[in-house]
């Protein structure tokens, strides 16, 4: 093995029933380094990466790493070789503090009586988190925290390990600005102490500022290995998708006519204050702010997840009292969650469990269900949303992130509602999906649905928004419309600023 690289994998095959995930590939990353691993969701990246750390076995080829073959059965022999990981879906443990969460099966111990030295294990965490300038309480429970502040405590966890290298599984798919150049200067810093860093990302704009080398992946084979400065982002798009994308937004001007849902002085104490809108069918209305400005809690309250303390809601004209998301269903609503794994996916449930779940009803009859109905209705909806699954009885689990995303929206358009929801529908969605689903929300809308898009992405919103309206600590704070919208005026009013005319 060169002395330059900390890691090989070569010739790294393995297949699942009815997929071939990985097809003979290459990866070397050097010592030192960020290694940026790109492709289209299902290209193989997650695998390839849970192959490194011991979760699957590979079929045939060979690792190697700081120059000792591996052969991995477990998470555990990678953290003891120096490979620790920071997943894409965040899983930790709800219950239990920031600190037990960071040095789980680590703690520090009274000898045989096992007894955790809660002062030392609080000490610890305090002192890992002011090297890498973190303000969170280690007491907190991680339930209470946000998902960017559960984030930053993930990155926390896989740097406390003191590894050689850490893969990154989309690191900044959930965090702020602010958070993402904070995370940047954490890298830098590990880049100094030797550290090298696998790089799993779909932000472009990220390439050029964090990584040295890029291999794209495309359908579980290699397409190449490039340094971050010698590629455009259009070859590399190309690279990752086999085709150019000209037009990542083609929006085509849809007919917007009467007033499908309206929102008057809605309320909700500690969350949002007093917040108004409505929208048309065929109109898309984009809701923008930085993370905790009440985007997410005002949908859940309109939705009936947290019913509001005060306000009002029509929908087609009419007053209603949504008190639970099965009355806001009756009245002709979805809602794309914000985390999928949380509180939108049945992971042991099967492809096509998942997408009826909804709409169940409507495939029963006397107790049993309609399964030729079920089959054809998911075949055409898995189809039309180009979902990756070698079988619609597949576990949703092993499906990517990308294709889970595209299962949700699935469930809803079996559904067929008139007023769609969809909060950061594109997370951790490559960029081909991305044109996909976003083409997909220009039809829905063309064919007379109201929607309102929740995104953290401001390119996504200018680019799907008809109007938009910004949030900043629970106060609506504006709004602007397509033709007037820009990423610095959607920023000022998000931070509180005040825009001047």
């Amino acid at each position: 093995m060169s002395g330059d690289y900390i890691l090989e994998m070569v010739n790294i095959s393995k297949e699942f029933p009815g997929v071939k995930a990985l097809n003979n590939v290459q990866l070397k990353v050097r010592k030192g380094t960020v290694h940026a691993l790109m492709g289209e969701n299902g290209a193989g990246k997650s695998t390839l990466m849970k192959i490194l750390i011991g979760i699957y076995r590979p079929d045939d080829g060979v690792i190697t790493f700081d120059g000792e073959q591996l052969n991995l059965s477990n998470i555990k022999n990678a953290l003891d070789k120096g490979i620790s990981m920071i997943h894409q879906e965040l899983s930790p443990i709800p219950h239990m503090t920031v600190a037990e969460n960071i040095f789980l099966g680590r703690e520090p111990s009274y000898g045989l009586t096992g007894w955790v030295k809660a002062k030392e294990l609080e000490a610890n965490t305090r002192k890992l988190f002011e090297k890498l300038e973190i303000d969170i309480d280690p007491n907190a429970k991680m339930v209470d925290l946000s998902i960017a502040n559960t984030q930053m405590v993930e990155i926390a966890k896989a740097i406390s390990h003191h590894s050689k290298l850490i893969i990154m599984d989309e690191p900044t798919s959930a965090i702020t600005e602010k958070e993402v150049n904070h995370l940047f200067k954490i890298i830098r810093s590990l880049k100094k102490e030797g550290v090298s860093i696998i790089y799993i990302t779909h932000k472009m704009d990220e390439l050029a500022q964090i990584t040295d080398e890029i291999t794209v992946l495309r359908d579980g084979k290699v397409v190449g290995t490039k340094p971050s400065d010698h590629v455009t982002k259009e070859q590399l798009i190309e690279m990752m998708v086999g085709r150019e994308l000209n037009q990542v937004f083609n929006k085509k001007p849809a007919e917007i006519t009467e007033t499908a849902l309206s929102v008057n002085n809605l309320s909700k104490k500690g969350k949002f204050e007093d917040v108004s809108f409505e929208v048309r069918k065929g109109e898309i209305i984009g809701f923008a702010g930085l993370m905790g400005s009440g985007r997410t809690e005002v949908m859940e309250s309109v939705f009936g997840i947290t019913p509001p303390d005060s306000g009002e809601i029509f929908v087609g004209g009419e007053k209603v009292v949504i008190r639970s998301p099965r009355d806001a269903i009756k009245y002709g609503m979805g809602l794309l969650t914000e985390d999928r794994k949380l509180t939108g996916l049945f992971l042991p449930l099967s492809v096509q469990d998942n997408m009826i779940t909804v709409n169940i009803d409507e495939y029963t009859k006397s107790g049993f269900l309609k399964q030729k109905r079920i089959q054809s209705d998911c075949q055409k909806q898995a189809e039309q949303l180009a979902i990756k699954t070698p079988s619609l009885n597949q576990t949703m689990k092993y499906l990517s992130g990308g294709n889970q995303q595209k299962a949700l929206i699935a469930r809803w358009m079996l559904h067929d509602p008139d007023i769609l929801f969809l909060d950061e529908p594109t997370r951790g969605i490559d960029v081909g999906a991305k044109s996909e689903i976003y083409q997909l929300i220009f039809n829905l809308a063309n064919k007379g649905k109201a929607i309102v898009v929740i995104s953290s992405e401001l390119p996504e919103i200018l680019g799907l928004s008809d109007w938009i309206i910004v949030m900043h600590q629970g106060k609506k704070m504006g709004e602007l419309n397509r033709d007037e919208a820009t990423q610095e005026k959607i920023m000022q009013l998000a931070t509180g600023a005040l825009i001047s005319n």
